[in-house]
């Protein structure tokens, strides 16, 4: 498959459409950020890489990196992770307070804001440094080393992470959080400042693809099947309360983030990865989401 000519036209095509949406500004670092930047990177199993745009640019990942978390948590607790967190759905925003209250502290997948509260406190209890465990993991699975956490980033989340307080209040009362509030929070806004580029992205995902091979990268291990199951929660969950209508046009598991960023996966044949800041009403890049419809429509591949 030519997928040079399919990822430089999808780009060219969806570069000279009318902008949309708007750089999310309730983190003001993350309004700073230039509107139109774009890229698109896409990797192969067989470690062919295709990308075009600002694909060397880094961004703040954003809620992709709960996968990240996940995959550290799961590694440690294996099933025994689900007596804490469910792998449904939401179908409500990702920060929903509602939501949590109705089912008594216990988040619907790990995949939105409480889900990932409840994993970032697991680290906190199960690793004597998490910060350091979780920037070698990542370093590891992209072969960067220079890959760390946006301070500013952090902090600008921190000063204005009143509802991420309240949730993880909320599951502290139903006794779904062990440590302290300030110390999981902290943890996690660290976890989301992360900065890649859409190549390191990428690169990245690409063990979650690449079936056929080990997944061990800096102590965490993953048996075959505990990678299908994070693929079949990033399909289900991976894109806020906007999964079905990614699975329905694109067809491949995926995690999306607010700070515009897009990585999908086709197993045992490719990982890609988008860039463009502007995001709709859900938190989802458009911009990525169409080039990834338009990626499934022309290669005329999804996972059904």
């Amino acid at each position: 498959m030519d997928f040079k000519q399919i990822i430089t036209g999808i780009y060219d095509e969806v570069k000279a459409s009318a902008p949309d949406g708007k750089v999310s500004d309730y983190i003001p670092e993350l309004a700073k950020v230039e509107p139109d930047k774009f890229g698109i990177a896409l990797i192969t199993t067989k470690g062919s890489t295709f990308s075009i745009g600002d694909v060397e640019e880094k961004f703040s990942i954003q809620s992709i990196a709960k996968v990240f978390l996940l995959s550290l948590a799961f590694s440690i607790r294996g099933d025994s992770l689900w007596e804490r967190v469910n792998v449904e759905p939401s179908g409500n925003p990702f920060n929903s307070v509602v939501q949590l209250e109705y089912e008594k502290g216990k988040p619907r997948n790990p995949l939105i804001n409480p889900g990932a509260h409840v994993l970032s406190d697991i680290l906190l209890t199960e690793l004597n440094d998490p910060y350091e465990a979780f920037l070698q993991f990542v370093r590891k699975i992209t072969g960067t080393r220079s890959i760390d956490f946006n301070e500013k980033v952090a902090k600008s989340e921190k000063n204005l992470g009143y509802r991420n307080a309240s949730l993880i209040n909320l599951m502290k009362s139903y006794g779904n959080i062990e440590n302290h509030i300030d110390a999981v929070l902290d943890f996690y806004f660290h976890i989301c400042s992360v900065e890649m580029t859409c190549e390191q992205l990428a690169k990245a995902f690409l063990p979650y693809a690449n079936l056929a091979q080990p997944f061990d990268f800096a102590g965490v291990t993953l048996t075959r099947s505990q990678i299908k199951r994070i693929n079949a929660i990033m399909l289900m969950c991976g894109f806020y309360d906007e999964s079905g209508e990614f699975a329905f046009k694109v067809g491949l598991p995926g995690k999306s983030g607010i700070g515009g960023g897009i990585v999908a996966i086709n197993p045992k044949q490719f990982s890609v990865a988008t860039w463009s800041p502007r995001i709709n009403k859900k938190g989802n890049s458009i911009f990525g989401m169409r080039a990834l419809e338009m990626l499934t429509t022309r290669t005329e591949d999804s996972i059904f």
